[in-house]
């Protein structure tokens, strides 16, 4: 059992207690409602004799509810009322190690506590919560958070820095241009001559920071191009550009573990309905909202074994170069007529935790859950071992002023 669910002790040995899971998702960003659908996902997968499960929901105003309703998805299709029939939450931190979800506004009946949770299971996808923001928020109420810490999400999440630290560990990656909505808007002209001069078209505009394919466009004439910059400059302030693969295939491999302990998944390949896959693709195909379960794909992908293998290493060598931790997905760009591979990007909490590459492997998604907790913990205990804080009596020396402490 985790450290977070022993209680006590007894003369006749320990006392085990159930942990109490906070799934926190949603959040203020593009990605919000497939957060939604990934997180209610997780939530009915969850061994319900193992864990008490509280879902979360961060509305769009950042603001926390908590409820009877909030963990069932056909109550979003009207977020104004399930909001209204909620109860919104504020985070305290407790004794080390737990969190108390407290009533806000404060009531006079009834209790201040709504819940108190041993580990926080943020399923929150883009900008603002999956990029590190959330992560530090529950470091700093120094409460368990399963995934990966501030510093790892922080680089996932935006592609040029992934890029810089995969190159500096011989990960093949393809090159790109950086650039800023300001210098564009200050001198379009300029800005896609700097492009065209190091690549050739087709290319491929992303923002920097989003996943879920919000934000991207190919463009194959400068007119195109700049289309595509405007387009991505209303999702992010900062865009990078890359030359479009020939005979592309997209291939993805999510990866378990912690540390330089960790294990690659299935390999899948999805199929995309355009030049490149879309949101769409990713999420509504069939019509129905099932988040990326229901995407088109082939899965298992149809590699030769040493492609495959080729591919779960370079899954497995990301991962661990990024410092991850949990589950992450690993996208990436091979030609099919050179078979040459590059890492596109990864996905630090990878819309509905990559679950489905899992079930080949004989690992369900209950036991992916499992797992995930199980590494939390394990990483909390070795964090612990390390000092917080370092004694010393400067305060004991200061004697006032604003230029620094007088030595006596």
């Amino acid at each position: 059992m985790p450290p977070a669910a022993v209680t006590k002790g007894n003369d006749k040995g320990m006392i085990y207690m159930r942990v109490t899971v906070g799934v926190f998702f949603g959040g203020r960003s593009v990605e919000h409602e497939v957060s939604v659908i990934s997180a209610i996902q997780a939530v009915n997968a969850f061994d319900k004799s193992k864990y008490d499960v509280v879902p979360v929901y961060c509305a769009k105003d950042d603001h926390l509810y908590a409820g009877t309703d909030i963990g069932k998805i056909e109550a979003y299709k009207d977020i104004p009322a399930l909001l209204s029939r909620s109860q919104r939450v504020i985070c305290a931190p407790l004794e080390k190690g737990r969190l108390a979800l407290v009533k806000y506004p404060p009531k006079l009946l009834g209790g201040a506590v709504y819940a108190s949770i041993d580990l926080a299971f943020p399923i929150v996808h883009g900008a603002n919560v999956e990029d590190g923001t959330i992560q530090g928020f529950f470091n700093y109420m120094s409460v368990p958070f399963v995934g990966c810490d501030v510093t790892a999400s922080a680089v996932s999440m935006d592609k040029y820095v992934t890029k810089a630290v995969l190159r500096f560990n011989d990960i093949p990656v393809l090159d790109c241009v950086r650039l800023s909505a300001k210098p564009f808007y200050s001198g379009e002209d300029e800005a896609v001559r700097r492009v065209e001069n190091a690549f050739s078209y087709p290319m491929i505009v992303k923002p920097v920071n989003l996943g879920s394919s919000i934000g991207i466009k190919k463009a194959y004439s400068a007119v195109e191009l700049v289309g595509a910059f405007e387009y991505a400059f209303q999702f992010a302030g900062t865009v990078i550009v890359e030359r479009a693969v020939e005979n592309l295939r997209e291939l993805n491999c999510a990866v378990l573990g912690y540390g330089d302990s960790a294990e690659a998944s299935e390999c899948e390949e999805p199929i995309s309905g355009d030049a490149i896959l879309s949101y769409s693709d990713k999420y509504m195909s069939g019509g129905k909202s099932k988040g990326m379960s229901a995407s088109k794909r082939k899965l298992p992908a149809d590699l030769p074994p040493e492609t495959r293998a080729k591919v779960r290493e370079l899954a497995v060598r990301t991962f661990t170069a990024l410092g991850c931790c949990g589950v992450s997905r690993i996208d990436m760009l091979m030609d099919a007529a050179s078979g040459e591979i590059w890492v596109n990007e990864i996905n630090p909490i990878p819309g509905s935790l990559s679950f489905y590459l899992w079930e080949p492997l004989g690992v369900s998604y209950a036991r992916l859950i499992d797992k995930l907790i199980e590494l939390s913990f394990t990483r909390e205990r070795e964090n612990a071992e390390f000092a917080s804080s370092f004694d010393t009596n400067i305060l004991e020396n200061f004697s006032g002023g604003m230029k620094g402490p007088k030595q006596r």
